[in-house]
């Protein structure tokens, strides 16, 4: 069992007509490299057959090795999870979609040595995606960096290599509505970006629509920002001041004789317009209970139903949550 020196965690879901492709491309890539590396996939509670594909993987290759969730945690949580168990030196969080093409892997082990510590793949170009799916991307990512505390740069996705020192860091951050991106930029740490030309699907659907995309970005604001509570609050006093002045000026136009502004249509439209901005503000705050909440049920971040190429003495539990588990592994 030799040391890998490269972990490659690639998270997968419902992903069968990708994962040999995927495979086949990542193992000639990192075997060019001449150093021993091991693939750590997990199987996001996935429907079709993609657990049976991992596991003809591994038996073709010990250097893949397996985890199994219960069911399925999302995309987050998956790499959270391949992280915990990788053991390399250097760690690269990569989609099994292949949009994110192995072959830009070796020249972000390249800045690596160089001494840069996250080298993430940043999005020069984009294949295959439609006007709105790239629209929604841009807001999605100038979004982020308006309301977060944290520089999280532009086009950016968790494509990257991380260094051991900094996934432990990762490791001692528990949440669980997780935000990789912005927890990556917040540990700090020498990073640099590499541009690259993301490719079309390969084969399958995507596992991000915009309900998620949407759900990420709740994450992501609410994470690593209270901007959202503190808007809330100003626009209240807001409210309540131009309240006070419609009011003085009925009053005033009461006083004067003249007609005031009145009338079913009129306290209806206020009344709409008064509960509606009241209940988006009760939603703001729900999104940071919600939070509190799933951090104070203290739960594990996922269960692991199998573990698949791990050494059994080192097995992790269902919890795992910091340990440094191994991996069996060969060189190349």
């Amino acid at each position: 069992m030799t040391q890998p020196r490269f972990s490659i965690v690639a998270p997968a879901y419902n992903e069968e007509q990708v994962l040999p492709e995927f495979y086949r491309r990542l193992q000639e890539v990192m075997d060019k490299l001449g150093e021993p590396w091991e693939m750590v996939l997990v199987n996001d509670g996935s429907r079709d057959r993609t657990p049976q594909v991992m596991r003809t993987l591994h038996a073709q290759d010990p250097r893949v090795c397996i985890v199994d969730f219960a069911r399925n945690f999302g995309h987050q949580i998956a790499v959270t999870a391949g992280l915990d168990h990788a053991r390399g030196a250097a760690m690269v969080t990569i989609d099994a979609d292949l949009q994110d093409p192995p072959e830009v892997i070796p020249e972000l082990i390249a800045r690596w040595k160089e001494g840069y510590q996250v080298v993430y793949g940043v999005r020069a170009e984009r294949e295959g995606e439609t006007w709105f799916k790239l629209f929604t991307a841009k807001l999605f990512y100038r979004l982020i960096g308006a309301l977060t505390d944290v520089d999280i740069p532009l086009e950016a996705g968790d494509f990257r290599l991380l260094d051991r020192e900094v996934v432990q860091e990762l490791r001692r951050m528990r949440e669980h509505r997780r935000f990789l991106r912005g927890m990556t930029s917040w540990v700090g740490y020498r990073q640099v970006g590499v541009p690259y030309l993301r490719h079309a699907r390969f084969a399958g659907e995507t596992k991000y629509p915009l309900r998620k995309m949407v759900r990420l970005a709740l994450d992501g604001i609410t994470g690593f920002s209270d901007l959202p509570l503190k808007l809330a609050s100003s626009a209240g006093f807001v409210l309540l001041g131009l309240g006070l002045l419609v009011g003085l000026i009925l009053l005033g136009l009461r006083i004067a004789g003249s007609m005031p502004l009145a009338g079913q249509g009129l306290a209806v439209t206020v009344a709409l317009l008064l509960c509606g901005t009241q209940l988006v503000f009760l939603g703001i705050i729900g999104e940071y209970l919600a939070r509190i909440y799933d951090e104070v049920r203290g739960r594990p971040l996922y269960t692991v139903q199998e573990l698949v190429g791990f050494d059994e003495q080192d097995e992790p539990s269902q919890n795992a949550t910091t340990s440094e588990e191994k991996c069996y592994g060969s060189e190349s």
